[in-house]
This record gives C-alpha cells, structure tokens and sequence, in this order.
C-alpha cells in the first residue's frame, strides 16, 4: 500500500509540472483595481427552530484485561554516588 500512495504522489507532481510548463501567459495589458463604494448595512432578521436532543448517561461496566510486563534485570553498572559532606 505505501508503494501505491508513493506512486500516486509522483504521478501528481508530474502532472503539476507538466501543467505548469504546459501554460504561457503573456500580459499585454496593465490592469487597475475598480473604485468601489461601500456603506455599511444590518443582517437580516432570521428565526430558527431546532430540534430537541436529550442527553443522558448510563453507568456500564467494562472489562478490562491485565497486562503483566516483565523487564530483564540489568546489571547495575552505575557507581553509587557519594556524597561529600
């Protein structure tokens, strides 16, 4: 599965570049920005109903297993540390 989603990866980035050299846009013409107007308004007025949902809880028990875990016994290869006093 992970070679597929490799795969599907490179065939995009190929179709990317390929889309992207495959496009020539020439500006013949500078361009401006329309002068606009604006003037503040109000929202409309809207009434919603919504349906009801009841929520509740319920106490359940649920087994749970018991993991035992063992670690091997390392030797202990640190010196006690002193204290000077």
């Amino acid at each position: 599965m992970r070679k597929g989603v490799v795969v599907a990866i490179v065939v995009v980035i190929i179709a990317v570049v390929i889309a992207f050299f495959f496009v020539d846009v020439n500006v013949t013409e500078e361009g401006s920005m329309p002068s606009v107007e604006v003037e503040g308004g109000e929202l409309p007025e809207t009434e919603v109903e919504t349906g009801d949902i009841d929520v509740g809880t319920e106490e359940q028990t649920i087994e749970v297993p018991t993991v035992d875990v063992e670690t091997p016994e390392e030797a202990n290869d640190d010196p006690e540390p002193t204290t000077n006093q």
